[in-house]
Formats: structure tokens, sequence, C-alpha cells
């Protein structure tokens, strides 16, 4: 795969035309978002699926199903289009993978780019931010090439193994502050199949 650096990702998710669209962010058009995710961007796009109501995390190449992983744990407060800054929910949404921290407590940690500018234009509409933490969300992205991680929307989503967590609470509950947990086996697995730059999409 093509390697992108975080900051050469990050300006080209900015310039995406689909990201900055002048639209409603609402619900009903995170659905929207949602379904249109779901259709590869080209037949040998390799790209991920986080399913919230079957609690697994699955690999696509185009439309064929590479790998798959069960029992996916999410976060404790469910699965949410807007999640807040400590309610452990975790955001729906379409995401791509901006680092790879494999120092982790968690045994691998893969960076996702949450909050989007999608989930900045929620916010904003929802009256979660201001006018103030809108414009400084894409000063900071643009400035950094990703997003603020301290803002009410919370940050630091992404896909992580147990490291040293426990193995049965795992197979039983939904256990994470909001981020996608899987086995380190599987986080493993995983993080031998994408890269920088790969989409994943929560749902």
């Amino acid at each position: 795969m093509n390697h992108l650096s975080r900051r050469r990702f990050g300006l080209l998710a900015l310039g995406s035309p689909l990201l900055l669209l002048g639209m409603s962010a609402s619900a009903s058009q995170m659905d929207e978002l949602l379904s249109q995710a779901t259709v590869p961007r080209h037949a040998g796009e390799r790209w991920v699926l986080v399913d919230d109501s079957e609690a697994n995390l699955k690999v696509y190449e185009g439309n064929r199903l590479l790998e798959g992983f069960d029992r996916a744990s999410l976060g404790r407060g469910g699965a949410k289009p807007q999640r807040r800054q400590g309610d452990r929910a975790t955001p729906l949404g379409e995401f791509r993978v901006n680092r790879f921290n494999r120092q982790s407590r968690f045994h691998i940690f893969i960076g996702l780019d949450y909050p989007t500018p999608t989930h900045a234009r929620m916010a904003l509409e929802s009256g979660v931010y201001s006018q103030q933490d809108y414009d400084d969300y894409f000063s900071y992205y643009r400035r950094h090439g990703y997003p603020p991680q301290d803002t009410v929307l919370g940050g630091f989503i992404g896909i992580h193994g147990l490291g040293e967590g426990d193995l049965s609470i795992h197979r039983r509950f939904h256990w994470t502050d909001g981020c996608v947990a899987v086995t380190d086996p599987q986080v493993e697995r995983l993080s031998s199949l994408i890269d920088i730059g790969t989409r994943v999409v929560i749902r």
C-alpha cells in the first residue's frame, strides 16, 4: 500500500469535497452518509466496516470480504452519530486511519480522524459547537493535519487491542470509552492489512 504521512493525509482530508459540502449534517443525513459509505470507492479499495448491531469488524477489498473479526467491543455509552466528551459512546461515521501506535497500553492503537469535518458541522448545527469552536476546529486541522482532540466532542478514537484488559469482559460486554476493541491477535492482523488513509466505516 502507498504510505501517507499524517500531515499529507490531513491536508487531503480537508480538501475532500465530500467532507466539506455545505450540507446539513443531521442524523438523517448521517444515515445517508453511512449508506453511501458502504459502497467501495473503487473495485480494489481496501476498507473496514465496523457494525455496531453485529458487534464485528470486517475488512473488504472492493465488495469482497477479505477477513472478518468477531466480538468487537464498542463504547459503553453505545454508538451515536454525535458523541460528547466523557459519554463513552463510539461515534458513527466515515473515518480514515491517521496513525498507528505500536507501544499503546492497548497493544496496538490504530487512530482515526475523529472528529471529522462532518461531526464538526453536526456540532455547529446542533448548538454543541459555537461558530468560534467551529472556526477553531478547521484552523487547528489545517495547522496540524489532524483534528483537535480536546473539544467538547472528545477525541482519541481508534481501533485497538486488549493489552492488559480482561478477555472475559471483552467477550461479554461493550467496555471501551468510545473506541473499537478487538483481541491482540486480531489487532495485529488488522494492522497488517491496512495503512494510513484506509477508510473505516462505523455504523
